[in-house]
């Protein structure tokens, strides 16, 4: 299932300057994130975003989960 969420996080350079949005819409991960942990609840969020399910937000945790497994970043030549 995990996979399946993650597949809902998308990536394309042209769509919000490349961040992640859920399924290629214009709703950037982190806003959602910030929604969220500012104590809006699933059912709330989608009363406000109805062209967005709850798999959505769950991806978005998902995706938050996995940032945070991160174990080394590297500094890429400037």
């Amino acid at each position: 299932m995990t996979e399946t969420l993650l597949n809902r996080i998308t990536i394309d350079p042209a769509i919000c300057h490349g961040k992640p949005t859920i399924r290629g819409l214009r709703y950037p991960v982190d806003n959602m994130l910030e929604l969220m942990a500012s104590g809006m609840s699933i059912e709330e969020l989608l009363a406000d975003y109805p062209d967005l399910q709850k798999e959505d937000f769950l991806a978005c945790i998902e995706y938050a989960a996995k940032l945070t497994q991160i174990k080394s970043i590297y500094k890429i030549a400037s």
